[in-house]
């Protein structure tokens, strides 16, 4: 399933999520400008690579700091192909726009940055010897579909779903679809712990964790309507 568009209106110009988008376009132009060597370095030293931070052995003849965090940070922006960026930045787009609307463009950076190292955290625990980069955006953007849960649970999701060769349109409540494509990062991460592998190249965990904790964070970046205090007569 791949959502199209939602059916909640902006209130606002979403600022800063048309700022989070060009900082990933960006990150990725400088990506297309290396030579596979030096794209190979950015990834190990920029990516999450969980052996570099529970193997001291992996960190010291890969010459990786052990103790550098900024990983978790400096991933989130970073893609591995024009698939993985389009289909996060379009996804960020879909379902940013209203939840800063919530929030205001400050508190939706704070929050989209706090989910994505989550998310990094989650993905370190469940996956501890990898040594593969983990990188890109789908952390922190769960979390804000995990905020989109949570505060427009009657949207509705225009969503594509290829069957065979045919392209189906079909709306859905944004409960329905966030639930289902939740039950599918969850059962799917269940599956890669079986082989210990992250599974067909994605961090279904990273997903998982990123999502619960957008929902969990929700209530720390929600902007409070104000209060208006009767005046005496």
């Amino acid at each position: 399933m791949f959502p199209i568009r939602d059916t909640v209106p902006h209130r606002h110009t979403p600022v800063m999520t048309l700022l989070l988008i060009s900082a990933n376009l960006a990150a990725f132009a400088f990506e297309l400008s290396l030579s596979p060597p030096e794209l190979r370095d950015l990834l190990d030293l920029c990516g999450v690579v969980p052996a570099r931070y529970t193997d001291p052995l992996y960190a010291s003849r890969h010459r990786l700091p052990a103790h550098d965090y900024w990983p978790f940070l400096t991933s989130i922006f970073l893609h591995g192909g024009w698939l993985h960026l389009i289909s996060n930045v379009w996804t960020l787009w879909i379902f940013g726009d209203n939840v800063e609307d919530r929030t205001g463009p400050l508190r939706f950076l704070l929050f989209y940055l706090s989910c994505g190292l989550l998310a990094g955290g989650v993905h370190l625990a469940t996956n501890p010897t990898s040594m593969v980069p983990t990188i890109g955006a789908s952390g922190a953007i769960a979390g804000v579909m995990g905020a989109y849960f949570v505060l427009f649970p009657r949207a509705r999701i225009v969503t594509l779903v290829p069957v065979f060769f045919w392209p189906l349109f079909v709306e859905l409540p944004a409960v329905t679809y966030l639930g289902l494509w939740f039950l599918l990062q969850f059962f799917s991460g269940t599956l890669s712990l079986t082989n210990g592998a992250v599974a067909g190249g994605i961090a279904w965990w990273a997903h998982v964790g990123g999502f619960l904790a957008g929902i969990a964070l929700l209530a720390l970046v929600i902007r409070r309507p104000k209060r208006s205090h009767p005046r005496p007569r």
